[in-house]
C-alpha cells in the first residue's frame, strides 16, 4: 500500500525545491522529511530526487511521481468543502419500487411530476412484486408502483390505491409495419412477430383472456419481465409490442417506432402501494394528487 504522508512529504520538497525549504514549510526537522522520502524511494524502487545546486531535482521517475502527487492532493484539498457541501446540503429521498411487470414508461410519466423537485435524490428498485412488498413494509421504500394493489394482510399496513387505467395500444418498428398490418389488426397479430410481458404479470393475463376473446393465436418470439427492455428490442426491429398509452408521450425516446393500432379493449392498472412512513412524504402526496388529475384515472 502506498504511504500518502511518504507522498506529501515528497511533493512539497519537489514543490519548495530542497529539503530543507520544504522542511521550514512544514515545522518539521529536515532529517524526519529525508527519511520519509527515502522510504517512498524504496518502496517505489526507484530514485524520485537527485542533488541540484543547493537544492533537489526530480530524476524522470520522479516527473511522472510529482505528477500524480499533484493530482491526488489537488483533490485531497477539496476534499474538506465537498464535505461539508454534503453534509449541509439539504436531499430530498424518494425511495420507489416498481414491479418487473408494469410499464416502465408509465411509471416514468407516473413520477414526472417529481422529477424537477430540487436537491431530489430518487432511488428506484425493480423487482418481483412480493419482494416489493417486503421492502416496503419494513421501510426501506418509500412507494410500490405495481399492477395490481396490495393484498389483504393487516401485518403489513399497507395502503393501496389504483392511481390508472391506461388503455393499452400497439407499436411496432417501422420497417416491419405495412398498411395491411394496420388494417387488420389484431388478425394481424398472427402473422407478425409479437412482444409480451411474461406470463407472470398482470398485463399479459389480460392480454391472454383479450387474445381468446379474440379468437387470435399471437405470433409469440419473445417474452420479457422487464418492459422497458422489451420496448428497446422492439425498436431494433425484433417484433410488435404492447404499450401503455400513458407511457405513450415517452416512445420517442425509443428511435423507430411507429404506432400499429390502438386497442381500448385492454387496459393496464398500475396501483400505489405506500407504508405508514409513505404516506406523509411530500413526493409520495404529489404524485398522488397529480395521478387524480390524469386522464387515465
Amino acid at each position: 500500500m502506498l504511504n500518502y504522508r511518504h507522498l506529501y512529504y515528497f511533493w512539497m520538497v519537489a514543490k519548495e525545491g530542497g529539503f530543507s525549504r520544504a522542511a521550514e514549510r512544514l515545522d518539521m526537522a529536515i532529517q524526519t522529511i529525508s527519511a520519509q522520502v527515502r522510504e517512498l524511494e524504496r518502496n517505489l524502487g526507484h530514485q524520485l530526487l537527485k542533488p541540484a545546486g543547493r537544492g533537489v531535482a526530480l530524476t524522470d521517475a520522479g516527473q511522472a511521481a510529482f505528477a500524480r502527487a499533484e493530482e491526488i492532493f489537488q483533490i485531497g484539498q477539496g476534499l474538506a468543502q465537498e464535505v461539508r457541501t454534503a453534509a449541509t446540503k439539504p436531499v430530498i429521498r424518494l425511495s420507489v419500487g416498481l414491479s418487473d411487470g408494469i410499464s416502465k414508461l408509465a411509471a416514468h410519466a407516473l413520477l414526472g411530476p417529481v422529477l424537477d423537485t430540487p436537491d431530489l435524490r430518487l432511488t428506484c428498485h425493480e423487482g418481483e412484486f412480493e419482494e416489493l412488498l417486503g421492502e416496503l413494509a419494513q421501510h426501506h421504500l418509500d412507494l410500490v408502483l405495481a399492477g395490481q394493489g396490495a393484498p389483504t394482510n393487516p401485518n403489513l399496513r399497507l395502503t393501496s390505491d389504483r392511481l390508472v387505467s391506461s388503455p393499452v395500444d400497439w407499436y411496432g418498428p417501422s420497417r416491419l409495419l405495412r398498411r395491411a398490418d394496420v388494417q387488420a389488426f389484431p388478425q394481424s397479430l398472427e402473422r407478425l412477430p409479437v412482444l409480451l410481458p411474461t406470463g407472470h404479470s398482470v398485463l399479459r393475463q389480460t392480454l391472454d383472456r383479450w387474445f381468446r376473446e379474440q379468437g387470435i393465436h399471437p405470433n409469440v418470439v419473445g417474452e420479457f419481465e422487464d418492459s422497458a427492455l422489451m420496448s428497446v428490442f422492439a425498436a431494433r426491429g425484433l417484433g410488435v409490442f404492447p404499450l401503455s398509452r400513458l407511457g405513450g408521450d415517452d416512445i420517442g425516446l425509443l428511435r423507430g417506432l411507429r404506432p400499429l393500432a390502438r386497442c381500448d379493449a385492454v387496459h393496464e392498472e398500475i396501483h400505489a402501494i405506500r407504508n405508514r412512513r409513505g404516506q406523509n412524504h411530500p413526493l409520495v402526496r404529489r404524485i398522488l394528487e397529480q395521478a387524480k388529475t390524469s386522464v387515465f384515472s
